[in-house]
């Protein structure tokens, strides 16, 4: 890993506090001292158990997690703080070329990503632009009809019923509310749902629209998720 630090003067005026979540030792201790001699202060976390231990119980102004972590990995740590009502801006350290990475780390919560290897440069002005914005709104509960899509809960129902969904379930069906109306392709539904290491069938999707229809269409006698044929799937009202 290579980093161009810039030295100079600090950041901000105020102290800027900031978790690392990261399990390579050497990289955690390199963004530390780094990011110190900016002005920053920076509290450190080797394994993602406790690194969601820590940003529950002490407020920071952003946090920078690594998706392969030990105990939990990123997208869990991400996941389940968002479910915890934790909106703490969260730039994700993500794989070489994992386009599909990238997109689970914005799916599970993440504000933004950066691929490694990555420039210690753009790695500051990354969380420049995060500590600007700070801490962001619960995202709306999507609704398609009578279907409710709560993106920070992880949770879906049909009027007052609470349907179960796996976490792929819930993946393709956040996607297709997300675009309700809309056709959205096979492939962007593998995006969303599929991590970058998945090279199987991608008929798979077509498993899981099926699963889906039987949760929340057939028993309430309902048809608002379709296939067309040739282009995608399209969820309406």
């Amino acid at each position: 890993m290579i980093f161009m630090f810039a030295l100079g003067t600090a950041l901000h005026a105020g102290r800027v506090r900031i978790l690392v979540v990261e399990d390579e030792r050497r990289l955690a201790e390199l963004l530390s001292d780094g990011l110190t001699r900016e002005g920053f202060a920076v509290d450190l976390a080797h394994d993602g158990r406790e690194g969601l231990w820590m940003a529950t119980e002490q407020p920071y102004d952003v946090i920078v997690l690594d998706v392969m972590l030990p105990e939990l990995n990123g997208y869990e740590v991400c996941a389940r703080l968002r479910e915890a009502g934790v909106w703490t801006p969260i730039l994700m350290l993500t794989a070489m070329d994992g386009e599909y990475d990238e997109a689970e780390a914005l799916d599970t919560g993440a504000d933004d990503y950066l691929t490694k290897p990555f420039s210690y440069v753009v790695l500051l002005a990354r969380l420049r632009a995060l500590v600007r914005r700070g801490l962001r709104e619960r995202p709306a509960v999507l609704s398609v009809g009578d279907l409710r899509v709560d993106p920070a809960g992880l949770r879906c129902s049909r009027g007052d019923v609470l349907i179960a969904l796996t976490p792929k379930e819930f993946a393709i069906l956040h996607c297709l509310a997300r675009r309700a109306g809309e056709v959205v392709p096979k492939s962007e539904l593998l995006a969303r749902a599929w991590d970058f290491a998945y090279d199987g069938d991608s008929n798979v999707v077509e498993v899981y629209i099926s699963a889906l229809r039987r949760k929340i269409d057939k028993p309430f006698g309902r048809t608002t998720l379709s296939t067309v044929r040739g282009a995608g799937y399209r969820l309406e009202a």
